[in-house]
């Protein structure tokens, strides 16, 4: 659980952040300490990169980021999309595909 101060210092992290503001390194690290333990913190800072990154977004595209739906690394080599066909290809043997 986090304290009053440690959540809004948090919480200006990640405004900063998605407004484009200068966020140092310290801070990053900071916010991705709380990130990896916090499910919340991990929301507001997913919240805030898709919003550095796509800007304010209207109608069903603002419902689905607003319920934080949607692909998290777009065009992102380290975070791939999942393929059914992949799943499947590495099925064990004994399962049916037909």
């Amino acid at each position: 659980m986090l304290t009053t101060s440690t959540r809004l210092k948090l919480q200006n992290i990640c405004s900063r952040l998605a407004q484009g503001e200068f966020v140092s390194l310290q801070e990053r690290v900071y916010l991705q300490k709380f990130a990896e333990r916090d499910r919340s913190v991990s929301t507001w800072v997913s919240r805030a990169q898709r919003f550095q990154r796509e800007g304010m977004q209207q109608g069903l595209d603002g419902l689905m980021a607003d319920l934080d739906l949607g692909q998290r690394h777009p065009d992102d080599p380290e975070h791939p999309e999942d393929d059914l066909g992949d799943w499947f290809s590495n099925a064990s043997p004994w399962l049916r595909r037909d």
